[in-house]
């Protein structure tokens, strides 16, 4: 992938902002157990953050997907994985479907604003009993007249404390399987719609993570993105955008984890000597950056295909799968070679420890990903 003087201009950009808007924030915001959104988000739509990809028609970039790509890495420099990933729930998991599928009048209405950083978005698919089983999803959403009635439930729903609007998935027939279910706008100040509790976490502290609850929630038929009965596969290629963000995220936060455990390795000292002497832990820490390299450039391949407009399924799925892996390894070596202070919560290695490990849950589980290669390759009865 060739990058150009503008690509390294804009990465410039938002590294820049991420050092002066978001660094300084980041223990502040782990202990809320929250970041404000509502305030970051104006700030990143204004260096056209939150729309790189979209129409210029709604306030996007129209740029192409190589933006899309350092945005991700940069992003993953954040000293914690809670605010990127409430970041690009907004960029690309909530809003990908809508802005290819979703009607003239619902983009003014929902993508625009979005792109302006005025509304926060989420994701609205997981349920009680489904994880990563979507074709099971209960939650109904049942006509009367022009309106659309939602009962049901979603859990695990990240910026669901703080959205304005959900893309939520739903059941609009009587079809099991992956038959029948819909993509649907819903406001979240609609009458019915309830955050029935703020998950506490083990990590990603920073992003607020919801379970909600759908009494009787009436919203237009007109809100439906794209066509009725078709959101389950709608929703299968906008899984693509958050697995290659997820990878793309990797490569920066994995590169700027080794960067710190290097540094650190080189003032401190035992037995006389740098740490960083010791040729085992060179091994380890080049091992690490091998795995790096070759998820950066398997990145960059998976890129290009999108750019020619190929289905990178195969690619996202491989790439979520490799960069969790990568990720949970980098946080151990890492803790291991900070030793003891490691261990302690005033070290940046216990927050990356604990956020490196959702990698490999969030966006499709290891074992998720792991099956759909299998049957990719023909890898079963």
């Amino acid at each position: 992938m060739q990058f150009t003087d503008e690509h390294h201009a804009f990465r410039r950009t938002v590294r820049d902002f991420v050092e002066a808007e978001i660094q300084p924030h980041m223990d502040e915001w782990e202990a809320a157990g929250m970041f404000p959104a509502h305030e970051l988000f104006p700030k990143l739509a204004k260096i056209g953050l939150l729309g790189l990809e979209y129409d210029p028609a709604y306030g996007g970039e129209g740029a192409d997907h190589t933006f899309t790509v350092i945005a991700g890495e940069e992003l993953g420099r954040i000293n914690g994985n809670g605010v990127p990933m409430g970041i690009s729930v907004q960029t690309n998991m909530a809003t990908p479907a809508l802005a290819r599928f979703g009607t003239h009048e619902l983009k003014q209405k929902y993508l625009a604003p979005a792109i302006a950083g005025e509304y926060v978005t989420s994701i609205a698919i997981t349920e009680p009993d489904t994880g990563s089983d979507v074709a099971r999803v209960r939650t109904r959403a049942e006509r009367d007249g022009d309106d659309w009635v939602i009962n049901g439930s979603k859990l695990y729903i990240t910026n669901g404390v703080q959205a304005d609007w959900l893309c939520l998935l739903a059941r609009t027939s009587g079809e099991g399987g992956y038959r029948g279910m819909s993509q649907i706008v819903v406001p979240t100040d609609t009458p019915g719609v309830t955050v029935s509790r703020k998950l506490d976490k083990l990590g990603n502290r920073s992003s607020d993570t919801a379970e909600l609850v759908f009494e009787d929630v009436r919203v237009p038929v007109s809100n439906t993105i794209g066509e009725t009965g078709r959101g389950f596969q709608q929703q299968m290629q906008q899984f693509q955008h958050e697995r290659m963000i997820a990878a793309y995220m990797t490569v920066g936060s994995v590169g700027h984890a080794l960067e710190r455990t290097r540094d650190y390795l080189k003032q401190r000292t035992t037995f006389g000597k740098p740490l960083i002497e010791n040729q085992w832990i060179q091994f380890k820490l080049a091992e690490l950056a091998a795995e790096l390299d070759l998820l950066r450039h398997y990145n960059y391949a998976c890129a290009e295909a999108y750019l020619r407009g190929e289905d990178t399924s195969r690619y996202a799925t491989i790439a979520k799968l490799t960069s969790g892996k990568l990720a949970r390894r980098t946080a151990d070596v890492c803790m291991q070679f900070h030793g003891g202070v490691g261990y302690m919560e005033e070290t940046w290695t216990a927050r990356y420890f604990r956020d490196a490990r959702l990698r490999s849950i969030g966006g499709g589980a290891e074992e998720i990903m792991l099956q759909v290669l299998a049957r990719a390759e023909g890898f079963h009865a």
